[in-house]
C-alpha cells in the first residue's frame, strides 16, 4: 500500500472519529508531530479555527482535533487551536470537500510547491529529512521576507503576501504580533492580482472591525 493510499485509509478512519487507529496508519505523522513539538516550530504559528469559513463546519473530528493538540503539547479550546496543527497536519486527515477541493491537496499535489518555486513533491508529508511542518514553515517565512505583493489588514495585524502579483502564486497569511510574525495558512491560488483587488475592496471604513482571513483565529 502506498503512502497516498494510507493516508486515505487513516482519513477515513479518522472521519469515524478513531483518532488512534488513525495515527497507527501513518506512523511518520506522529513522529513529525514530535520532532516539531521538540523544536519549538509550533509556536512560529498563530491560532486557527477548524470550522472552515466556506463550509460553516468542522474539517476534522473533534478526537482528532485533540489528539493531534495532545500529540504537539499545544493547548487548544474547541474549535480553536494552533495553525500549524491545523493546517499543516490536521488538514491531511480531512475528507470534508470545500469549493477548492480537499485541504490536504496544498501538500500532495505539485501547485503551491510550484508556486514557492520548489520541486513537486516538495511538500510530500512523509518524505525523509525535514518534517513537514519544518519545510512549510521555511517556505512561508521566506515569501513573507520577500513577497512579489503584499497587503496589510486590521491596522497591520495582519499581512498577505504573494508569490506573485498575478496569475498563479503562493498565498501566506500571517498575524504580526508583539513577539514577531505567527503563520496562519498558506495555499495557491489561481489569481494573485483578484485576491489583492478583492481584499482592497474589502478594506473597512475607519474605526471598523476587520474580520481576519483564511479560519484566522483572533
Amino acid at each position: 500500500m502506498n503512502e497516498i493510499r494510507r493516508l486515505d485509509a487513516a482519513a477515513a478512519t479518522s472521519a469515524s472519529g478513531d483518532a488512534r487507529q488513525a495515527f497507527d496508519a501513518i506512523p511518520w505523522l506522529s513522529r513529525s508531530i514530535a520532532e516539531d513539538a521538540a523544536s519549538g516550530r509550533f509556536a512560529r504559528w498563530s491560532r486557527s479555527t477548524i470550522i472552515d469559513e466556506n463550509v460553516g463546519n468542522p474539517v476534522l473530528d473533534r478526537a482528532v482535533f485533540d489528539r493531534l493538540h495532545d500529540l504537539a503539547g499545544e493547548p487548544s479550546a474547541w474549535p480553536v487551536g494552533n495553525a500549524g496543527v491545523l493546517h499543516v497536519y490536521g488538514y491531511l486527515l480531512s475528507l470534508t470537500p470545500t469549493p477548492y477541493g480537499l485541504k490536504r491537496e496544498r501538500w500532495l499535489g505539485p501547485e503551491l510547491a510550484r508556486a514557492f518555486g520548489l520541486a513537486d513533491d516538495a511538500f510530500a508529508p512523509w518524505s525523509d529529512g525535514p518534517t513537514l511542518l519544518e519545510r512549510v514553515t521555511g517556505a512561508a517565512t521566506g515569501l513573507l521576507h520577500s513577497p512579489a505583493a503584499s497587503r496589510t489588514e486590521a491596522g497591520g495585524e495582519y499581512v498577505t503576501a504573494l508569490s506573485a502579483s498575478a496569475g498563479r502564486a503562493a498565498l501566506v497569511y500571517a498575524r504580526v504580533t508583539e513577539d514577531g510574525i505567527r503563520l496562519v495558512t498558506t495555499f495557491p491560488v489561481a489569481d494573485a492580482a483578484a485576491v489583492l483587488t478583492a481584499i482592497d475592496a474589502a478594506a473597512p471604513t475607519p474605526g471598523a472591525p476587520s474580520r481576519p482571513r483564511w479560519n484566522a483565529a483572533p
